[in-house]
């Protein structure tokens, strides 16, 4: 198969001219930001060839540039049987059939199929029992039987469903690890929880299960297809029907970097931690695809869908591209289509761990004593008040004054007005030394208000140096302007503040200019009703590369906002010290989601953070999310893309390891589960900077029943 695989990467995708026969079609339409629709074909939908009906097509594997297999699965009592297809890509044209054995409908069910480097020999998964046979291309005859662990048996003999078993079969490039997906649950796992086996051998000799691997479908879908690209990493396309609505089918990418073996897990229902489950990112939705022209002969979402059930990934495309097909089965129905589908997708790299240090919880600062309004009673083993200033982490790092070193800024303290009058607003000088693990701090530049440009009573009124404090202002982000003065965003108001390179006060803080306020702030009259929910201000604040722009983000909807998920993204021009009145909107996946901070890559591509509120094996939802101004709908939507999940992080060369005592989330496969992930640094090329606000000393999401330190990390995050 290496050779016929080269041809097939070597070649050139060719679209024919639409055809009134065929009804293909010719097309270039975005359904993602990392899949296009190429075009498709209905040329096979209820043919003949050599006396069978071409219909319930439900795999397909590649032999050639524009050739391939296509496996029929249960049609009636005909037989069971693999079509030799070209023109893939174009208009697709049956050549050639392989009955597969005595084999028919009635006691055979094909829905996964391997084509076999040298060509000779294909691997088919029935559902029927279910089973993974292999046979001999040239005349079907049937070579091997590859054992299937008993309780994936169908009921009653197992603990699969009918017609739920092996839908999914795929082969790793090098030969040695096969893979199939149970399209449902066994019994014991629960809905939406499925299995896969992974099997170890050659290509063309004997196959043995190693291990089995959890995977989770999207509500009411099954697993369909797979197909294994190597280092782990997989394609998988998930598949549902709603009668009088249509299908939905999704193609996600897949991680298995870490994932634990769950062969003697009894059911899948009971595992709690999310990295037991193989990590998946959706790559496109058929829905979101333009119609481009088809036709659908049933109610459907949209009528470029129908029953997808096989796929393969062909040649590869200008800009490290590759073209996916995929093909539906028709179920024999009159009302179902055969028709198949190439798409250009980009299967960018997962994110690796390159480096990491740590800030201890317990690095107190010089200062005051603080905490003094915080209880006495011990949190996760620290006592308030503190003997000078914490560092609770960093709600924003930027660069410093040299390579290496960056200016970092925790937030108000303590969380709330009333407790953090003692915790003074700074930003730390600090140089991460990657070698030891450690951070360390050089100095700091306390933000004040000297000259009396704040308009409003602060803690410290009456000194000199007007020290603001966590009771003045809760800063969040922070950004440099092209001047070399420095602007806060702050949640109380919310505010943009504007200091200078030494952290005093400029000018008077600037309010949001539709008027929003949240509780908290100075300028709330009395019974005026606030539209910025507390702590929900400018968590996230971008800069343009020139420093004459910033982008100001709220983390979270405004209250009078119908759209929850909708965060409004601000333009404010330094040069003129005020807002343009251009705005965007920013959805996130769910409302309950926040922004946790925002930085311009290049031009107006703008990588923010997008985070839930859980720690430790509780989180969920913790990201780098890729947008452009540049290219906002009409209506000022933002397109989005993943860049890379924060929860499923690569670590080859054991950067956090070893692990130390109670550790969660080190290893071959690193998560940052820390419940504020509130910073993020692009530092050239795929590189990125990361770290958190510990929230001290309240949350402990890496080790359980202790304080978070503050972490920095640096990840690669491939495509950036």
């Amino acid at each position: 198969m290496r050779s016929s695989l080269a041809a097939l990467l070597a070649g050139a995708l060719i679209i024919a001219a639409p055809a009134p026969a065929d009804a293909t079609r010719k097309t270039t339409a975005s359904c993602s930001p990392d899949a296009s629709l190429l075009g498709f074909s209905d040329a096979l939908d209820k043919t003949t060839f050599d006396g069978t009906p071409v219909a319930g097509l439900s795999a397909l594997a590649l032999t050639g540039r524009d050739r391939g297999l296509a496996l029929v699965d249960n049609i009636g009592a005909t037989p069971a049987r693999v079509y030799s297809v070209t023109g893939l890509g174009s208009t697709p044209r049956i050549t050639g059939i392989t009955r597969l054995g005595s084999y028919t409908g009635a006691d055979f069910d094909g829905e996964g199929l391997v084509a076999e480097k040298g060509g000779r020999t294909i691997l088919v998964s029935s559902e029927k029992e279910p089973s993974i046979r292999r046979f001999r291309l040239s005349d079907g005859k049937e070579l091997a039987s590859l054992p299937v662990p008993a309780r994936f048996r169908v009921t009653p003999a197992g603990e699969a469903a009918v017609n739920q078993t092996f839908e999914a079969l795929t082969v790793t490039p090098d030969g040695r690890r096969l893979y199939a997906g149970m399209e449902g649950s066994l019994a014991a796992d629960g809905a939406g929880f499925n299995r896969i086996i992974g099997y170890g051998g050659e290509p063309g000799s004997a196959y043995t299960p190693r291990e089995q691997l959890a995977y989770r479908t999207d509500a009411n879908l099954g697993l369909v297809e797979l197909i294994a690209l190597g280092d782990e990493q997989f394609l998988s396309v998930e598949r549902g029907f709603t009668a009088g609505a249509g299908n939905t089918v999704r193609v996600f990418r897949v991680s298995a970097t870490g994932a634990p073996d769950v062969s003697g897990v009894a059911a899948l229902s009971t595992l709690t931690d999310p990295r037991a489950w193989l990590g998946k990112e959706l790559l496109f939705d058929v829905a979101d695809c333009p119609p481009s022209g088809a036709t659908a002969k049933q109610p459907q979402p949209n009528p470029l869908l129908d029953n997808i059930e096989g796929a393969a990934l062909g040649r590869s495309l200008p800009g490290g591209r590759r073209v996916l097909h995929l093909i539906s089965d028709d179920n024999g129905s009159a009302t179902q289509i055969t028709r198949v589908y190439s798409f250009a997708v980009t299967l960018r790299g997962e994110a690796t761990l390159d480096k990491r240090a740590i800030i201890p919880a317990t690095a107190y600062q010089p200062g005051p004593v603080s905490g003094t309004q915080l209880s006495t009673e011990p949190v996760l083993g620290i006592t308030a008040p503190f003997p000078g200033q914490p560092i609770p982490g960093f709600s924003a790092v930027i660069p410093g004054s040299s390579r290496g070193r960056y200016l970092a800024m925790p937030d108000n303290g303590f969380g709330t007005k009333t407790n953090s009058a003692d915790f003074l607003l700074r930003a730390y000088d600090i140089k991460p030394d990657y070698g030891t693990g450690r951070v360390a701090v050089k100095g700091h530049i306390s933000f004040r208000d000297p000259d009396r440009r704040v308009p409003f009573p602060i803690v410290n009124e009456n000194t000199a140096d007007r020290l603001l404090t966590g009771a003045d202002f809760d800063v969040e982000s922070l950004a440099r302007d092209s001047r070399g003065n420095l602007w806060i965003g702050d949640e109380f108001g919310p505010y943009l503040i504007k200091v200078d390179r030494t952290g005093k006060v400029l000018q008077a803080p600037i309010p949001l200019p539709d008027g929003g306020k949240s509780p908290q702030s100075p300028d709330l009259a009395a019974g005026e009703t606030p539209t910025v929910p507390a702590s929900r201000g400018f968590e996230a604040l971008a800069v343009s590369r020139d420093g004459k722009t910033l982008y100001p983000i709220l983390e979270g909807a405004r209250t009078d906002d119908a759209d929850q998920r909708r965060r409004i993204v601000y333009e404010f021009s330094v040069p003129a010290g005020r807002y343009t009145g251009r705005t965007w909107s920013l959805r996130v996946d769910d409302p309950s989601l926040v922004v946790g901070d925002a930085a311009v890559l290049d031009s107006r591509r703008i990588l923010f953070i997008e985070r839930d509120n859980a720690m430790g094996v509780q989180s969920r939802v913790k990201r780098l999310v890729v947008t452009d101004l540049d290219r906002a709908s009409d209506a000022g939507v933002l397109p989005r893309r993943t860049a890379a999940d924060l929860l499923r992080i690569a670590d080859p060369a054991g950067v956090s390891t070893p692990a130390r005592p109670g550790e969660y989330g080190v290893g071959k496969l690193f998560s940052f589960p820390l419940q504020s992930v509130e910073s993020v640094l692009p530092l050239g090329g795929d590189r990125v900077l990361v770290a958190n606000d510990n929230n001290f000393p309240g949350n402990d999401g890496r080790i359980p029943g202790r304080a978070d330190d503050t972490e920095l990390i640096e990840i690669t995050v491939p495509g950036l």
